[in-house]
């Protein structure tokens, strides 16, 4: 496969051309109707964080979620000073196994978003540098790199998600056991309000039993709905905790197939055979 691309984009023909492959990582260069580099590196598929199925694009000459790019560095139109910032990841989704996007917004060096033809140019050299990357021969070898760079922080994000869903739904599965006898006061309230309006009948006491903001009864309906609403939220972040535990696992195990992979396979020698005649 040709080491140079040219990417049709709005702004013209932009030549890119790739640096022999870093550790794990391909740099453009970028020519033609862009100047500056683009940063090609492996990364986890954008909803399951431990499948390393994806790549992501970034404007500079470094990953943009590590290292920040000066801004002389940044791509930038041929006739233009201004220089952008930004990503774009590539990745499948089986059974479809169809190549989809997830843009990270697009921002110049001074913070201002760029116009839709820059935007549109921008975005098609970002995409054609990261499926040249997916096609390339070593493109398992520098998945696996990008797995092993970003695994302990993926590890350390985790257990923290983990925790903070258990303590979020604890919070919840409180404020539903705490609704109940706040629903029992309520109800309570509201039919002593009732005998009241029925001994002697009030304006001010039909509002409170009418079920308008801040009434009796729209306090009735609030405590009645807060308990199924906080114990099936309080699932979703159990669910959501769950999720990053196995994420966290699936991992973990294939951190220690990789290591055990790598592990030098040591054994007794066996003493040669001596043959008498």
């Amino acid at each position: 496969m040709s080491s140079t691309l040219s990417v049709e984009t709005p702004a013209g023909t932009v030549h890119a051309t790739a640096r022999p492959r870093g550790h794990d990582s391909v740099v453009f260069d970028l020519s033609g109707a862009m100047r500056g580099s683009v940063h090609v590196t492996g990364t986890h598929h954008v909803r399951h964080w431990d499948q390393f199925t994806a790549v992501r694009a970034c404007l500079g000459p470094v990953n943009a979620f590590q290292d920040t790019a000066p801004a002389e560095a940044l791509p930038r139109l041929a006739r233009s000073r201004t220089g952008y910032r930004g990503s774009l990841t590539l990745y499948r989704d089986a059974p479809a196994d169809r190549p989809r996007v997830s843009v990270y917004p697009m921002e110049s060096a001074a913070g201002h978003e760029p116009s839709p033809t820059t935007a549109q140019t921008l975005t098609c050299v970002l995409r054609a540098c990261a499926e040249h990357v997916t096609h390339r021969s070593d493109f398992p070898q520098i998945l696996a790199a990008s797995r092993e760079r970003d695994t302990p922080a993926l590890l350390r994000f985790l257990t923290w998600s983990a925790d903070h869903h258990r303590s979020a739904a604890a919070r919840l599965e409180g404020k539903a056991r705490a609704s109940q006898p706040a629903l029992r006061a309520a109800v309570t309230a509201w039919w002593t309000v009732a005998r009241w309006f029925t001994a002697q009948p009030h304006p001010v006491l039909l509002l409170m039993l009418t079920n308008l903001d801040g009434s009796l009864a729209r306090n009735v309906d609030v405590q009645a709905w807060l308990g199924p609403y906080c114990l099936t939220e309080a699932a979703g972040e159990h669910d959501r905790a769950r999720n990053a535990e196995a994420e966290a696992s699936s991992l973990r195990t294939q951190q220690r197939t990789r290591r055990t992979a790598r592990r030098p396979q040591t054994g007794t020698p066996t003493a040669p055979r001596i043959e008498t005649v």
